[in-house]
Protein backbone atom coordinates (compact mmCIF):
# COMPACT_ATOMS: atom_id res chain seq x y z
CA UNK A 1 0.00 0.00 0.00
CA UNK A 2 1.23 3.50 -0.85
CA UNK A 3 1.55 6.22 1.44
CA UNK A 4 -1.23 9.08 1.56
CA UNK A 5 1.53 11.33 0.83
CA UNK A 6 1.87 10.45 -2.51
CA UNK A 7 -1.99 9.33 -3.26
CA UNK A 8 -3.48 12.88 -1.89
CA UNK A 9 -1.43 14.26 -5.07
CA UNK A 10 -3.88 12.94 -7.13
CA UNK A 11 -6.97 14.12 -5.60
CA UNK A 12 -9.80 16.39 -6.73
CA UNK A 13 -7.47 15.49 -10.49
CA UNK A 14 -9.01 13.54 -13.44
CA UNK A 15 -6.57 10.33 -13.70
CA UNK A 16 -5.63 7.57 -16.33
CA UNK A 17 -5.85 4.47 -14.01
CA UNK A 18 -2.78 2.96 -15.75
CA UNK A 19 -0.87 5.73 -15.13
CA UNK A 20 -1.00 6.13 -11.61
CA UNK A 21 -0.11 2.47 -11.58
CA UNK A 22 3.32 2.91 -13.75
CA UNK A 23 3.94 6.36 -11.61
CA UNK A 24 3.44 4.85 -8.40
CA UNK A 25 4.66 1.22 -8.75
CA UNK A 26 1.17 -0.17 -7.92
CA UNK A 27 -1.24 -3.04 -8.97
CA UNK A 28 -4.34 -2.05 -7.80
CA UNK A 29 -5.86 1.56 -7.60
CA UNK A 30 -9.42 2.47 -5.31
CA UNK A 31 -11.24 5.51 -6.37
CA UNK A 32 -13.82 7.21 -5.03
CA UNK A 33 -15.80 9.83 -3.27
CA UNK A 34 -16.53 11.14 0.13
CA UNK A 35 -19.87 12.98 0.62
CA UNK A 36 -21.25 14.69 3.80
CA UNK A 37 -24.90 15.63 5.07
CA UNK A 38 -25.43 16.31 8.23
CA UNK A 39 -24.76 13.18 10.31
CA UNK A 40 -24.27 10.89 7.40
CA UNK A 41 -22.24 10.22 4.95
CA UNK A 42 -22.09 8.53 1.29
CA UNK A 43 -18.64 6.73 0.26
CA UNK A 44 -18.68 5.10 -3.17
CA UNK A 45 -15.48 3.34 -4.42
CA UNK A 46 -14.75 1.02 -6.99
CA UNK A 47 -11.66 -1.04 -7.24
CA UNK A 48 -9.41 -0.96 -10.62
CA UNK A 49 -6.61 -3.34 -11.94
CA UNK A 50 -4.18 -0.48 -12.93
CA UNK A 51 -2.57 -3.55 -15.61
CA UNK A 52 -5.43 -3.33 -17.83
CA UNK A 53 -8.37 -0.69 -16.61
CA UNK A 54 -10.80 -3.66 -15.26
CA UNK A 55 -12.68 -2.83 -12.55
CA UNK A 56 -12.67 -5.28 -9.48
CA UNK A 57 -15.15 -4.44 -7.11
CA UNK A 58 -17.65 -1.09 -6.72
CA UNK A 59 -20.07 -0.15 -4.20
CA UNK A 60 -21.48 2.77 -2.71
CA UNK A 61 -22.02 2.94 1.04
CA UNK A 62 -24.81 5.12 3.23
CA UNK A 63 -23.69 5.28 6.63
CA UNK A 64 -23.97 7.62 9.70
CA UNK A 65 -21.27 9.24 11.29
CA UNK A 66 -21.02 8.03 14.81
CA UNK A 67 -17.93 5.94 13.85
CA UNK A 68 -15.63 7.22 10.92
CA UNK A 69 -13.94 4.06 11.64
CA UNK A 70 -16.86 1.48 11.31
CA UNK A 71 -17.40 3.32 7.93
CA UNK A 72 -13.59 2.55 7.15
CA UNK A 73 -13.20 -1.40 8.52
CA UNK A 74 -16.29 -2.03 6.58
CA UNK A 75 -14.99 -0.25 3.28
CA UNK A 76 -11.69 -2.83 4.21
CA UNK A 77 -12.93 -5.76 4.70
CA UNK A 78 -14.98 -5.50 1.41
CA UNK A 79 -11.43 -4.23 -0.65
CA UNK A 80 -10.05 -7.26 0.91
CA UNK A 81 -12.84 -9.88 -0.20
CA UNK A 82 -12.91 -7.97 -3.32
CA UNK A 83 -9.40 -9.35 -3.57
CA UNK A 84 -9.42 -13.01 -1.94
CA UNK A 85 -6.95 -11.91 0.46
CA UNK A 86 -6.02 -14.11 2.99
CA UNK A 87 -5.72 -12.42 6.45
CA UNK A 88 -3.56 -14.29 9.30
CA UNK A 89 -5.84 -13.58 12.67
CA UNK A 90 -3.57 -11.19 14.40
CA UNK A 91 -4.21 -9.08 11.18
CA UNK A 92 -7.54 -8.93 10.84
CA UNK A 93 -7.32 -8.24 14.98
CA UNK A 94 -5.81 -5.11 13.76
CA UNK A 95 -8.10 -4.16 10.92
CA UNK A 96 -10.82 -4.24 14.15
CA UNK A 97 -10.58 -0.96 15.52
CA UNK A 98 -10.79 -0.40 19.47
CA UNK A 99 -13.70 2.36 20.10
CA UNK A 100 -15.72 5.33 18.35
CA UNK A 101 -14.30 8.54 16.65
CA UNK A 102 -16.40 11.29 16.00
CA UNK A 103 -15.63 12.49 12.39
CA UNK A 104 -14.92 16.05 13.05
CA UNK A 105 -12.16 15.10 15.54
CA UNK A 106 -10.57 12.42 13.06
CA UNK A 107 -10.57 15.14 10.26
CA UNK A 108 -9.09 17.54 12.64
CA UNK A 109 -6.77 15.09 13.16
CA UNK A 110 -5.48 14.76 9.21
CA UNK A 111 -5.25 17.99 9.22
CA UNK A 112 -3.20 18.35 11.73
CA UNK A 113 -0.73 15.79 11.21
CA UNK A 114 -0.48 17.30 7.65
CA UNK A 115 0.87 20.68 9.11
CA UNK A 116 3.15 19.10 11.38
CA UNK A 117 4.75 17.30 8.83
CA UNK A 118 5.24 20.29 6.90
CA UNK A 119 8.19 21.02 9.56
CA UNK A 120 7.91 24.62 9.59
CA UNK A 121 7.21 27.40 12.45
CA UNK A 122 3.50 28.49 11.16
CA UNK A 123 2.91 24.66 10.45
CA UNK A 124 3.69 23.61 13.79
CA UNK A 125 1.71 26.53 15.29
CA UNK A 126 -1.13 25.11 13.20
CA UNK A 127 -0.90 21.63 13.71
CA UNK A 128 -1.37 21.64 17.70
CA UNK A 129 -4.28 24.11 17.40
CA UNK A 130 -5.85 21.77 15.38
CA UNK A 131 -4.52 18.44 17.33
CA UNK A 132 -5.93 20.01 20.63
CA UNK A 133 -9.43 20.54 19.08
CA UNK A 134 -9.47 17.08 17.84
CA UNK A 135 -8.60 15.60 21.24
CA UNK A 136 -11.33 18.16 22.97
CA UNK A 137 -13.71 15.96 20.48
CA UNK A 138 -12.32 12.30 21.15
CA UNK A 139 -10.14 12.79 24.93
CA UNK A 140 -8.89 9.15 23.83
CA UNK A 141 -7.86 9.99 20.48
CA UNK A 142 -4.47 8.23 21.07
CA UNK A 143 -3.28 9.44 17.81
CA UNK A 144 -3.95 12.98 17.94
CA UNK A 145 -2.13 12.77 21.32
CA UNK A 146 0.89 11.55 19.59
CA UNK A 147 1.18 14.50 17.26
CA UNK A 148 0.47 16.79 19.49
CA UNK A 149 3.81 15.51 21.12
CA UNK A 150 5.60 15.39 17.69
CA UNK A 151 5.01 19.52 17.77
CA UNK A 152 6.62 19.58 21.12
CA UNK A 153 9.69 17.42 20.09
CA UNK A 154 9.63 19.80 16.58
CA UNK A 155 9.75 22.78 18.49
CA UNK A 156 12.95 21.38 20.17
CA UNK A 157 14.52 20.45 17.20
CA UNK A 158 14.31 23.66 15.48
CA UNK A 159 14.95 26.11 18.03
CA UNK A 160 11.43 27.55 18.23
CA UNK A 161 10.65 27.33 22.07
CA UNK A 162 11.90 29.46 24.68
CA UNK A 163 12.43 26.22 26.96
CA UNK A 164 13.50 23.56 24.24
CA UNK A 165 14.94 20.66 27.04
CA UNK A 166 11.08 21.16 28.39
CA UNK A 167 9.58 21.02 25.22
CA UNK A 168 11.40 17.68 24.30
CA UNK A 169 10.42 16.48 27.66
CA UNK A 170 6.94 17.56 27.21
CA UNK A 171 7.19 15.60 23.66
CA UNK A 172 8.32 12.53 25.38
CA UNK A 173 5.39 12.71 27.98
CA UNK A 174 2.76 13.31 25.79
CA UNK A 175 4.07 10.68 23.43
CA UNK A 176 3.92 7.92 26.00
CA UNK A 177 0.93 8.76 27.45
CA UNK A 178 -0.72 8.20 23.59
CA UNK A 179 1.19 4.58 23.67
CA UNK A 180 -0.57 3.95 26.88
CA UNK A 181 -4.04 4.95 25.43
CA UNK A 182 -3.60 2.53 22.69
CA UNK A 183 -0.43 0.10 22.21
CA UNK A 184 -1.39 -0.97 19.29
CA UNK A 185 -1.04 2.79 17.38
CA UNK A 186 1.74 2.75 15.10
CA UNK A 187 2.09 6.83 15.19
CA UNK A 188 2.32 6.71 18.68
CA UNK A 189 5.07 4.62 18.80
CA UNK A 190 6.56 7.08 16.09
CA UNK A 191 6.40 9.76 17.95
CA UNK A 192 7.94 7.99 21.04
CA UNK A 193 10.88 6.86 18.95
CA UNK A 194 11.31 10.49 17.53
CA UNK A 195 11.63 11.83 20.90
CA UNK A 196 13.75 9.23 22.26
CA UNK A 197 16.25 9.91 19.49
CA UNK A 198 16.61 13.50 20.20
CA UNK A 199 17.26 12.43 24.10
CA UNK A 200 20.03 10.26 22.22
CA UNK A 201 18.46 7.25 23.12
CA UNK A 202 19.15 5.50 20.11
CA UNK A 203 18.18 1.33 21.42
CA UNK A 204 15.35 2.41 22.75
CA UNK A 205 14.56 4.94 19.94
CA UNK A 206 14.96 1.92 17.19
CA UNK A 207 13.10 -0.90 19.49
CA UNK A 208 10.19 1.70 19.40
CA UNK A 209 9.89 2.61 16.12
CA UNK A 210 10.30 -1.00 15.14
CA UNK A 211 7.32 -1.81 17.13
CA UNK A 212 5.81 0.95 14.84
CA UNK A 213 6.66 -0.96 11.69
CA UNK A 214 5.38 -4.56 13.46
CA UNK A 215 2.26 -2.59 13.51
CA UNK A 216 2.15 -0.78 10.23
CA UNK A 217 4.66 -1.93 8.03
CA UNK A 218 3.64 0.38 5.23
CA UNK A 219 3.58 3.54 7.58
CA UNK A 220 6.29 4.91 5.34
CA UNK A 221 7.17 7.72 7.85
CA UNK A 222 8.30 4.91 10.46
CA UNK A 223 11.05 3.37 7.99
CA UNK A 224 12.47 7.02 7.09
CA UNK A 225 12.90 7.12 11.31
CA UNK A 226 14.52 3.85 11.21
CA UNK A 227 16.89 5.84 8.77
CA UNK A 228 17.55 8.54 10.89
CA UNK A 229 18.29 6.87 13.81
CA UNK A 230 20.82 4.55 11.97
CA UNK A 231 22.25 7.95 10.26
CA UNK A 232 22.90 9.29 13.77
CA UNK A 233 23.98 5.69 15.30
CA UNK A 234 26.91 6.04 12.44
CA UNK A 235 25.41 3.17 9.99
CA UNK A 236 25.03 5.24 7.04
CA UNK A 237 25.12 1.96 4.51
CA UNK A 238 22.31 0.83 6.28
CA UNK A 239 20.25 3.95 6.41
CA UNK A 240 20.01 4.88 2.56
CA UNK A 241 19.02 1.23 2.71
CA UNK A 242 16.26 2.06 4.92
CA UNK A 243 15.01 5.03 2.69
CA UNK A 244 14.98 3.20 -0.14
CA UNK A 245 12.28 1.18 1.40
CA UNK A 246 10.61 4.60 2.41
CA UNK A 247 10.46 6.35 -1.07
CA UNK A 248 9.16 2.68 -2.41
CA UNK A 249 5.92 3.37 0.48
CA UNK A 250 5.77 7.13 -0.76
CA UNK A 251 6.85 7.57 -4.43
CA UNK A 252 6.52 11.29 -3.73
CA UNK A 253 8.13 11.49 -0.77
CA UNK A 254 8.63 14.40 1.37
CA UNK A 255 11.55 16.56 0.59
CA UNK A 256 13.26 16.31 4.46
CA UNK A 257 14.22 12.49 3.19
CA UNK A 258 16.65 14.17 0.41
CA UNK A 259 18.29 15.97 3.20
CA UNK A 260 18.62 12.61 5.49
CA UNK A 261 19.92 11.10 2.05
CA UNK A 262 22.35 13.59 2.09
CA UNK A 263 23.90 13.19 5.26
CA UNK A 264 24.07 9.83 4.48
CA UNK A 265 26.13 10.14 1.92
CA UNK A 266 28.45 12.56 3.64
CA UNK A 267 28.88 10.14 6.08
CA UNK A 268 30.37 7.45 3.56
CA UNK A 269 32.47 10.24 1.89
CA UNK A 270 30.20 10.47 -1.03
CA UNK A 271 30.04 14.26 -1.37
CA UNK A 272 29.11 14.48 -5.25
CA UNK A 273 26.26 12.17 -4.12
CA UNK A 274 25.43 14.28 -1.15
CA UNK A 275 25.20 17.61 -3.49
CA UNK A 276 22.86 15.86 -5.82
CA UNK A 277 20.11 14.57 -3.21
CA UNK A 278 20.62 18.51 -1.44
CA UNK A 279 19.60 20.04 -4.75
CA UNK A 280 16.71 18.02 -4.91
CA UNK A 281 15.42 19.33 -1.84
CA UNK A 282 16.65 22.61 -2.25
CA UNK A 283 14.75 22.96 -5.43
CA UNK A 284 11.45 21.57 -3.37
CA UNK A 285 12.25 23.51 -0.33
CA UNK A 286 14.04 26.40 -1.38
CA UNK A 287 14.11 28.01 2.70
CA UNK A 288 15.87 25.11 4.02
CA UNK A 289 19.55 26.64 5.52
CA UNK A 290 20.30 23.73 7.04
CA UNK A 291 20.29 22.05 3.51
CA UNK A 292 22.52 25.19 2.36
CA UNK A 293 24.84 24.74 5.35
CA UNK A 294 25.23 20.73 4.35
CA UNK A 295 26.09 21.80 1.06
CA UNK A 296 28.55 24.04 2.07
CA UNK A 297 30.44 21.78 3.91
CA UNK A 298 29.90 19.38 0.79
CA UNK A 299 31.67 21.74 -1.36
CA UNK A 300 34.38 22.59 0.91
CA UNK A 301 34.94 18.67 0.66
CA UNK A 302 35.35 18.95 -3.07
CA UNK A 303 37.22 21.72 -3.52
CA UNK A 304 34.60 24.05 -4.54
CA UNK A 305 35.49 26.94 -3.00
CA UNK A 306 32.93 29.45 -4.02
CA UNK A 307 30.67 27.59 -4.11
CA UNK A 308 30.87 26.42 -1.14
CA UNK A 309 30.64 30.31 0.27
CA UNK A 310 27.48 30.64 -2.08
CA UNK A 311 25.78 27.84 -0.08
CA UNK A 312 26.88 29.62 2.68
CA UNK A 313 25.20 33.00 2.13
CA UNK A 314 22.49 31.32 1.80
CA UNK A 315 22.07 30.06 5.20
CA UNK A 316 23.08 33.41 6.18
CA UNK A 317 20.55 35.27 3.82
CA UNK A 318 17.36 32.64 5.36
CA UNK A 319 18.83 32.34 9.14
CA UNK A 320 20.55 35.38 10.09
CA UNK A 321 21.45 33.34 13.95
CA UNK A 322 21.89 30.19 12.39
CA UNK A 323 24.04 28.57 14.80
CA UNK A 324 26.50 25.91 14.27
CA UNK A 325 27.31 25.68 18.00
CA UNK A 326 23.53 24.48 18.51
CA UNK A 327 23.71 22.23 15.98
CA UNK A 328 26.79 20.70 17.87
CA UNK A 329 24.73 20.45 20.85
CA UNK A 330 21.58 18.99 19.93
CA UNK A 331 22.42 16.47 17.01
CA UNK A 332 22.49 13.09 18.58
CA UNK A 333 25.38 11.60 17.04
CA UNK A 334 26.98 8.48 18.96
CA UNK A 335 30.10 9.54 17.58
CA UNK A 336 30.67 13.27 17.58
CA UNK A 337 33.57 13.43 15.28
CA UNK A 338 31.07 12.79 12.17
CA UNK A 339 29.54 16.25 13.04
CA UNK A 340 33.23 17.47 13.29
CA UNK A 341 33.74 16.05 10.03
CA UNK A 342 31.11 18.18 8.19
CA UNK A 343 32.60 21.28 10.10
CA UNK A 344 35.81 20.60 8.39
CA UNK A 345 34.11 20.80 4.74
CA UNK A 346 33.33 24.39 5.76
CA UNK A 347 36.83 25.04 7.13
CA UNK A 348 38.68 24.28 4.12
CA UNK A 349 36.22 26.44 2.19
CA UNK A 350 37.10 29.42 4.84
CA UNK A 351 33.68 30.04 6.15
CA UNK A 352 34.42 31.18 9.91
CA UNK A 353 32.65 28.29 12.11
Amino acid sequence: MIARNSTFTYKGKAVDVKQVGRELGVRYVLEGSVRKAGNRVRVTGQLIDAADGAHIWADRFDRDLTDIFAVQDELTQEIISALKVKLTPEKKDRLVRKGTLDVEGYNLFLRGREHAFLHTRSGNIEARNLLERAVTINADFAAALAFIAFTHVNDYINGWADLPEHSLQTGLEIAERAVQLDEEEPQAHFVVAVALLWRREHDRALAEVQRCVAIAPNFAEGHLVIAHILIYSGNAAAAINKIDAYMQLDPLYKDISLYFLAEARISLGQFDEAVAALKQRLDRNPNSETSYALLASCYGHLGKIAEARAAWAEVMKIAPDFSIERRRRILPFKNPDVFEHRIEGMRKAGIPV
